[in-house]
């Protein structure tokens, strides 16, 4: 469709959730299109490098642009379609402010411009499922790309793990098929919607719980700088060993997060390489970028990814890819 809009002398809109699917995204762009007709817009460029892609897009030098939400307020000439990549993520929404829905934008947009505007998911949203159904608008894909088959999904009962004596975050069963995946030479990636090594700290004699001063939520207990940080408001303080309010020593670390999983996974397999991705772990600029190219091209082994973020998919437990 981006190929027919660009034969007609016009140019394309195409957001994606989340920075970290950018790259990828990019890299097929390029191959399809070309690089000199590619601009890039979210929030990890510099300000320079934002400003440089604005006035490529500005001069009609790049005819796509790609990006998170924010890219829907490119100054393009000429637009001929709007595509938003899984539509339903929540993470179009801009909580802060000017607060907007980047869908409604894009829906203004397609409606002023008399443009197509495609909304792509495979679990779409079901407000927009029932509109595209009542206006003739839904498009089904009845395959998958290359015919290939959905993967098999399992379910694991901890309370199960527990029964038999296993009482790590990682089932038996996990544990098999990410030695199965070490053997045959493939990739593991592990997901988890909780960052640090622990939801919570705890003092087991009197119950007092570590809370955020703004918040009132739990802090989360982030191991390699020995601190408790809230991951709402960004507050954080150092650790305690000792109880503030009854000077116990007994004090215990509950849940789990992805620092812990990153240890729990090095004991079991010592030999391997790990690589995490989290919001502790990307904040370097082009940090997404680097992360995924090592894990592409540098024989890493396990990939541990945080989910509760701008995706906002929650898995409550891990589960193994091959691929």
């Amino acid at each position: 469709m981006i190929g027919k809009v660009l034969e007609r002398g016009k140019t394309a809109i195409v957001l994606v959730p989340e920075i970290s699917l950018t790259p990828q995204m990019v890299d097929r762009f390029i191959a399809r299109f070309g690089e000199e007709k590619i601009a890039l817009l979210h929030s990890k460029l510099s300000v320079g490098e934002r400003y440089d892609e604005w006035k490529r897009i500005e001069r009609n030098e790049a005819k796509i642009v790609i990006g998170a939400r924010s890219a829907i307020f490119a100054p393009v000439k000429d637009l001929g379609i709007i595509i938003i990549d899984e539509e339903h993520d929540t993470s179009y929404k801009s909580d802060m402010t000017p607060k907007y829905n980047a869908k409604e934008i894009a829906l203004y947009l397609a409606k002023e411009n008399n443009i197509p505007l495609v909304l792509g998911s495979a679990t779409p949203d079901m407000e927009t499922y029932y509109k595209a159904e009542k206006s003739d608008g839904l498009i089904t894909l009845k395959n998958r790309a290359n015919n290939s088959k959905l993967p098999d999904v399992e379910i694991i009962d901890m309370k199960k793990e527990l029964a038999i004596g296993n009482k790590s975050m990682i089932s038996t069963r996990l544990h098999e098929m990410i030695e199965k995946n070490l053997q045959n030479k493939k990739q593991t990636i592990l997901f988890l919607n909780r960052r640090g090594y622990s939801t919570f700290v705890m003092c087991r004699d009197c119950g007092y719980t570590a809370t955020c001063p703004k918040c009132n939520v739990s802090l989360t207990y982030h191991i390699k700088q020995d601190r408790l940080k809230c991951h709402y408001c960004g507050y954080e303080r150092k650790n305690f060993t000792e109880c503030p309010e009854c000077k116990s020593k007994n004090i215990r670390y509950f849940g789990t997060g992805t620092q812990k999983l990153e240890v729990e996974i090095n004991k079991m397999f010592p030999n391997v390489k790990t690589i995490r991705m989290d919001i502790d772990t990307v904040t370097k600029k082009n940090s997404y970028d680097d992360i995924l190219n090592k894990f592409k091209n540098e024989g890493i082994d396990i990939l541990i990814r945080n989910t509760n973020g701008s995706q906002r998919t929650s898995f409550s437990k891990c589960y193994t890819s091959s691929e």
